[in-house]
């Protein structure tokens, strides 16, 4: 039997499991200030992922008009930083 590392067994086990979106989604939330700028994260109320969508949430309307225009930007960053082509849109709400 072959050695797996915790790391490779947990990957293993998330590419097969529902809990795959939701933990993105985390990973995300945690490095939304990095990618986005401070000013973007601090009115971003919610971040999730469903399936291949990002989902943005802010109350504020200048911000949501800016990242309109900043999907494919935003598509690029966040697939850059999961390591892998997830993202294929993005809705703001």
């Amino acid at each position: 039997m072959s050695e797996v590392s915790i790391q490779e067994a947990m990957q293993a086990f998330l590419k097969k499991s529902k809990l795959k979106n939701g933990i993105q989604s985390v990973q995300i939330e945690e490095i939304w200030n990095e990618l986005m700028g401070v000013t973007v994260s601090k009115y971003t109320d919610k971040i999730k992922i469903i399936g291949q969508t990002l989902f943005i949430t802010t109350k504020i309307a200048p911000l949501k008009n800016e990242l309109l225009y900043q999907r494919e930007t935003i598509i690029e960053k966040v697939n850059a930083a999961l390591g892998e082509k997830i993202i294929k849109q993005v809705v703001i709400n």
